[in-house]
């Protein structure tokens, strides 16, 4: 889904730039024509009552299965260096039936989905602190940024691990990359799933570096030190320089190569701020305080303008490459917009938990139809026990309707629950031991498995759901 940016400070970065793009696993014979089949019906245009009708089957009758906790009173290792201390979770990634959960104490573990045990922590330093995860699926890999207590938690280090290892509980057995860069505050390391890149800003020399996400050979350099940030689209980048008083310089780059292909200046009103500048395909987007926003051909300079009241600034983007389409988020409120600055959609049950759009809790279907959210729910969706102001619902929506398909609250959810026994092994997560009403209370992170068709959650807890049919 997403294209990832870290910053090199010692929090967890609550800023993070999220864009759409595909994330498919790799599944050999028989069942990948099946799943090449199914995805280009449900995809097809010509039918979408087939997509809307296999998405609420897809996600009919969704429960509660099954419980994992991030927690362990030892930490990864013992006697542990940092003080673990059970933390919210903050981020969720699946890939070949294994779920990572990162925690915000900085401990990552692995649980696999075919025995419910966990296999590993992820952490292999003593005062390593995990930042942020990304599954590459170019290498079947998962990379790890962290920071560490050694260096008083001021450079990102990048750590690249085969699925397999981890699997069989190695951890170990990755290795480091981008070693040559410098990543401290305000350097970053962002992963491109879209165009298949990684770049990386080295803060005290002014260098930013674009790798191969295949092999993380260095492709080119950029060394200019009025660049003030970089964007990047489909095939392209965004160089925006230091504003000057009544303009922005900018530059178009081939994310390939690193080859100029447009330097223009685009013209600002003076003395006021600029919200966002933002780039998608030959589309520019260019928004400043109280004035319209402004959408600009590249190609030909034609403009565009939608009215300021009409388009408010809003916290948080996401760019939806296979619909020409753009997501915005404002005061828990999700809107559709295309390119023409043209209200597309608006939800008709999709009002977010957070007003500040934590996007880790949002996921966006690889075919860019569905949206998935935690969401405040609606008195009526309630289960009549329990601390029911304190449950939201994970509500699943169509993208280009605005429509709810589907959603799990704590009447759906169905409050009995079969108890696992305890399992044998200190790595067992053991007993479900939330009520459904308890496991929608304070998610704080949500990723959809598209291969296994199952939702995962994280709550302030530590503990980690499966929803599943």
């Amino acid at each position: 889904m997403e294209g990832r940016r870290i910053s090199a400070s010692p929090r967890p970065c609550s800023c993070r730039r999220v864009s759409a793009s595909k994330k498919r696993p790799r599944v050999d014979g028989f069942l990948n024509s099946v799943k090449k089949l199914q995805r280009r019906e449900i995809s097809s245009k010509r039918d979408r009552a087939f997509s809307i009708s296999n998405a609420q089957e897809r996600f009919r009758n969704m429960r509660l299965k099954e419980e994992y906790d991030t927690h362990d009173p030892k930490g990864p290792y013992s006697p542990p260096v940092l003080p673990f201390k059970r933390t919210k979770v903050i981020e969720i990634v699946a890939a070949r039936d294994i779920v990572f959960a990162l925690a915000h104490s900085g401990v990552c573990a692995a649980f696999s989905r075919e025995t419910n045990e966990r296999i590993c922590f992820l952490n292999v330093s003593p005062d390593e602190v995990i930042r942020s995860l990304f599954y590459n699926k170019n290498n079947d890999s998962l990379i790890t940024v962290s920071v560490y207590a050694s260096d008083g938690f001021s450079s990102l280090k990048c750590r690249s691990t085969r699925i397999e290892y981890i699997r069989r509980g190695k951890p170990e057995e990755g290795f480091a990359l981008f070693e040559s860069e410098s990543l401290k505050w305000p350097g970053f390391v962002e992963f491109d799933d879209v165009n298949g890149k990684v770049l990386t800003y080295s803060a005290q020399d002014s260098i930013y570096k674009v790798f191969d996400l295949k092999n993380y050979v260095m492709l080119y350099s950029i060394s200019d030190e009025n660049v003030q940030e970089i964007k990047i689209s489909p095939g392209i980048m965004l160089l925006i320089f230091n504003r000057a008083t009544s303009h922005v310089p900018l530059k178009i780059l081939s994310i390939e190569d690193g080859t100029v292909l447009k330097d223009f200046k685009h013209l600002l009103h003076r003395n006021k701020k600029v919200d966002f500048i933002e780039q998608f395909n030959e589309k520019l987007l260019v928004k400043q305080e109280n004035e319209n926003l402004q959408i600009l051909d590249v190609r030909n300079s034609e403009l565009k303008e939608v009215n300021k009241t009409e388009f408010m600034t809003p916290s948080a983007f996401i760019f939806l490459y296979e619909n020409q389409l753009f997501l915005t988020f404002r005061n828990r409120t999700v809107a559709v917009w295309n390119f023409r600055g043209e209200l597309v959609t608006s939800f008709e049950d999709h009002l977010l938990w957070y007003p500040d759009c934590n996007t880790n809790n949002i996921y966006i279907t690889s075919d860019q139809d569905l949206i998935i959210s935690y969401c405040k729910a609606e008195s009526s969706d309630h289960w009549t026990e329990g601390n029911v102001d304190a449950a939201g619902s994970i509500n699943i929506s169509n993208i280009l309707t605005g429509k709810c398909l589907a959603k799990i609250n704590s009447s759906d959810g169905q409050p009995k629950v079969e108890k696992k026994r305890k399992r044998s092994g200190g790595s067992s997560p053991g007993n479900i031991r939330s009520t459904v009403a308890e496991a929608l209370e304070d998610i704080t992170a949500l990723f959809y498995d598209e291969e296994r068709n199952e939702i995962y959650t994280g709550n302030k807890n530590g503990l980690v759901h499966v929803w599943s049919n």
